[in-house]
């Protein structure tokens, strides 16, 4: 029999999350993501809702002068399924081995529209994960966890907080058809690097004891580092129905490792992470402001960072996604929820695996937990400068 063991303290901090979403709703967001044991940090990416259509037009994101949007950001995922590479290993599920590890997150943002063209967001991140696992406490076999017990561990605060500036390149006041933007941001160590909690571990003599020390690193609220993004995003009016969208960003994170270590010798890798994605627009009822949308989404982590070392404990890979999307804009109110569906995932070798490959001879590749979706609501609402967005496609 499989027990859980429960963890009261967590009822606060979801009930608090909860209440902050609630009074969110009178203030769309940029999505969040992230990908279970793959440890893809919440960060911007933006949402398609930003370039819904209304009326037959497409509605840009905050252009006017003086606008000020407050946004929140809401996801859920759950991962469980074990992949090695591409392959997943059923077996840790069947045989109820598998890692799980459950997110709520919320994205809190504030933007403000300097002029026509230049936009200022912060984005403050409230996070709350939970872990649960054989492997980490008693272990997985029958031998050393005959009663095959899992245990939680967990971490709930405030992540890494992000600030960026994002420019226009075209002027939307000309109306063009086809536009794109591109955008500078800092991504500031807020989010607590080294949470600890406690472990279970039994002795050769049956006794449970308790072991404190830091929770994985899939589930820490910060990578405990400063970074940089770039960003980008763009449409494209192909008529008064269908418009396409790209948006995307890549965060670089100069520090190899930070302060948490995984073991004796080993600390947490600080890794990059990334996140593109491209699709259709479709007006369905654009007399009420309603729009879906239809595209692929690609992020993950790489396994060695484009700037700075990349030694250090890291999960490297990436998953591949088919996104739906609703997006509704009522005036000053946006709303827009979005459920990328994996198609492929693929846990990369990290630096370590592939050192260890080279001195032995055989391969060797670590696994991780990847989830099947994800769950992305956003609400925003715009205060100030004027009531609706910039029309495009009317020329």
């Amino acid at each position: 029999m499989k027990l859980s063991k429960p963890r009261p303290r967590f009822d606060l901090p979801v009930a608090m999350i909860g209440a902050a979403l609630a009074l969110c709703l009178l203030t769309i967001g940029e999505s969040v993501q992230a990908q279970g044991c793959v440890a893809v940090r919440p960060m911007s990416c933006g949402d398609a809702g930003h370039m819904s259509m209304s009326n037959g037009s497409m509605v840009s994101g905050p252009l006017v002068e003086g606008r000020w949007d407050a946004s929140a950001s809401y996801q859920y995922f759950r991962s469980f399924r074990h992949f090695r590479g591409d392959h997943e290993e059923s077996h840790r599920v069947d045989d109820g081995t598998e890692v799980i590890n459950i997110n709520h997150a919320m994205d809190l943002g504030i933007s403000y529209s300097l002029n026509r063209r230049t936009q200022l967001t912060i984005n403050v991140p409230l996070i709350y994960y939970d872990r649960s696992s054989l492997y980490e406490h008693y272990g997985n076999s029958i031998g050393s966890n005959p009663g095959q017990q899992r245990f939680n561990t967990g971490s709930y605060g405030l992540g890494d907080v992000r600030l960026s500036a994002d420019y226009w390149m075209l002027d939307p006041a000309k109306g063009h058809r086809t536009n794109f933007s591109l955008g500078l941001g800092i991504k500031t160590p807020t989010g607590d690097s080294n949470v600890q909690d406690t472990f279970h571990k039994m002795g050769s003599d049956g006794a449970d004891s308790l072991v404190t020390k830091a929770v994985d690193q899939s589930i820490q609220l910060g990578d405990g580092a400063w970074g940089f993004a770039l960003r980008s995003q763009a449409y494209s009016a192909f008529s008064r129905s269908f418009s396409g969208y790209f948006n995307g960003f890549y965060l670089f994170t100069p520090t190899e490792v930070n302060d948490t270590q995984h073991n004796a010798t080993t600390f947490h890798s600080v890794a990059d992470q990334y996140s593109f994605r491209m699709g259709m627009n479709y007006a369905a009822l654009p007399a009420h402001g309603l729009s879906a949308s239809l595209g692929g989404r690609f992020e993950g982590i790489p396994s060695e960072d484009l700037i700075g070392g990349s030694d250090g404990r890291r999960r490297p890979g990436y998953a591949i996604s088919i996104e739906p999307g609703l997006s509704l804009n009522q005036h000053v109110w946006n709303l827009s929820l979005n459920v990328p569906i994996a198609l492929y995932r693929n846990r990369t070798q990290s630096v370590s695996d592939k050192e260890r490959t080279a001195s032995s001879g055989e391969w060797v590749q670590g696994d991780a937990a990847f989830a099947d979706y994800v769950v992305n609501f956003s609400i925003s609402r715009s205060f100030g400068g004027s009531s609706h967005g910039m029309m495009m496609g009317d020329k």
